[in-house]
């Protein structure tokens, strides 16, 4: 059986026994993961239920992709920069690609956490209840409109004026 699963935004055709190297994924060698977006999964011709279809696979590896090597020009400008880049990548074997409920215990795992942070969501709410609430200031109301009208609006100020040139001294002739 086959899947063609989706991981780090590109997408693997995978069945039992491949290997495959991936963006990196979390854990260490040897450890068991489950892909859990599979687009398509079939046996030869024909074509099976995605939603139901598991895919684990084995961690062989945690290691680093070949170098790609980033250079910069700038023509005529002696302008030259070189970096290479080497990307984090999991090495994967496909242990299993089949039907069957797709493995809820990585989601129980996670669950004993988000009870521990509801919990102490709890006591911190508990003593923030005990405070008293702040009080708010009285919202300031609105000045009659007979004392906007008693009040004369701003002069204009006449634009400050350019001061006068200065002359040139006159030269003295040389005779």
């Amino acid at each position: 059986m086959f899947a063609i699963v989706r991981t780090g935004g590109k997408q693997y055709r995978v069945a039992a026994g491949d290997k495959i190297a991936v963006e990196k994924l979390a854990g260490e060698a040897g450890d068991t993961i489950t892909l859990d977006d599979v687009l398509l999964a079939g046996e030869g011709d024909n074509i099976a239920d995605a939603s139901k279809v598991a895919v684990s696979a084995e961690i062989i590896a945690q290691a680093k992709s070949e170098k790609v090597v980033v250079f910069k020009k700038r023509r005529r400008h002696n302008y030259r920069r070189k970096a290479g880049h080497r990307q984090q990548m999991t090495l994967l074997r496909i242990t299993d690609v089949g039907t069957g409920a797709k493995k809820a215990p990585a989601k129980q795992a996670a669950a004993p956490k988000k009870e521990a942070t509801e919990a102490k969501a709890e006591t911190a709410k508990k003593p923030a209840a005990k405070k008293a609430p702040a009080k708010k200031a009285p919202a300031k109301k609105a000045a009659p409109k007979a004392a906007a009208a008693d009040k004369k609006p701003a002069a204009k100020k006449a634009p400050a004026k350019k001061a006068p040139a200065k002359k040139a001294a006159p030269k003295a002739e040389d005779k």
